[in-house]
């Protein structure tokens, strides 16, 4: 067990905290890869592999209680030594006739060399194996090559395209990101689609600005926007109408050819703020205590975060009138 090199001084993603991980915890918070759950995905044609732990604290994140483990206090499957977890997919493809092997989470590039692993040891059982790695792009250079090297396609979530909405939004700085998106798109045969999730308000207005720095690079990259559904620090701040959705996907549709949309909300909410000052406003609400400065790895607090909320749905913002909420 842990026979696994290369987290010994752990500079996968752009935090470079260097720390022993077979020992301690960097800004991520976790140790050694732990499996959230395995799933069959018949859509996908994949078995799919999600791991537990992320490099990012998304106000929004939907799954938190994934990605923000063990601070969640839940439970899941753990480690998995990677033949026997290549040994469990290869057989599960080989009886639904699929050849797709997904990684996701959580941030799986955390855990890259255990992916690795897996992927090297399925492939020794299935050789004509696709490899699906879904990211943040919050990887250094060399790991975004690594995953580059071994995945057949790679989805991007692209959260914001400013910097101060997406160290807002998700406690880290974009310029990453967006450095790796670039990456990509030079190797666009890899990319599946880049994604980014609609929260009115916040990261709204930056979404057409997104569209077109892809585009810059390729017109014919496929482009998805997901609704945001009401999470995590976000618990209480609306989604988006179908109409928003469809006026942010006509905008984009200016500049890429590919664009698709989905997850519509009937919420109607009012909010004062916009942009990172708005995301900050959720952050200090939940307990965030960087006041200025959401950067979650200059953080003193961060192995001890007091926003990491095991019950969002206290986090109720002050209500005015029927189905109104205001910030203040």
């Amino acid at each position: 067990m842990y026979d696994i090199k290369g987290f010994e001084n752990c500079n996968l993603c752009e935090w470079k905290c260097g720390i022993n991980r077979y020992e301690e915890v960097g800004v991520c918070n976790v140790k050694m890869p732990e499996i959230a759950y395995t799933c069959l995905a018949q859509l996908l044609k994949s078995y799919s592999i999600t791991l537990l732990g992320c490099n990012f604290r998304c106000l929004y994140c939907n799954a938190y209680r994934i990605s923000q483990y063990p601070d969640t206090n839940w439970f899941y499957r753990g480690y998995v030594e990677p033949e026997e977890l290549a040994k469990e997919a290869v057989d599960k493809l080989r009886e639904a006739g699929f050849k797709k092997l997904g990684f996701t989470g959580g941030e799986p590039t955390i855990h890259l060399p255990y992916i690795e692993a897996v992927v090297k040891a399925a492939k020794r059982l299935m050789p004509d194996l696709n490899v699906g790695f879904t990211t943040n792009g919050f990887a250094t250079q060399e790991s975004m090559e690594r995953i580059t090297q071994m995945s057949s396609y790679i989805a991007l979530e692209l959260n914001a395209f400013n910097a101060d909405t997406h160290l807002a939004l998700s406690g880290a700085p974009v310029e990453p990101v967006l450095r790796n998106a670039e990456y990509l798109l030079k190797h666009k045969s890899k990319i599946r689609a880049f994604k980014t999730v609609v929260v009115p308000g916040i990261n709204d207005n930056e979404i057409e600005d997104i569209a077109e720095f892809i585009a810059s690079f390729d017109a014919s990259i496929p482009y998805h926007l997901i609704g945001f559904r009401p999470s995590f620090m976000l618990y209480y701040h609306p989604g988006p109408s179908r109409h928003e959705l469809e006026e942010i996907g006509r905008r984009c549709k200016r500049h890429l050819e590919n664009v698709t949309w989905g997850g519509e909300s009937s919420q109607r909410i009012e909010l004062e703020g916009s942009g990172a000052k708005l995301a900050m406003k959720y952050a200090e609400l939940a307990g965030c205590c960087m006041s200025k400065d959401r950067n979650c790895g200059k953080c003193s607090m961060n192995k001890n975060c007091p926003a990491i909320l095991k019950e969002p749905w206290l986090n109720k913002l002050r209500v005015k009138g029927e189905n109104c909420v205001v910030m203040k």
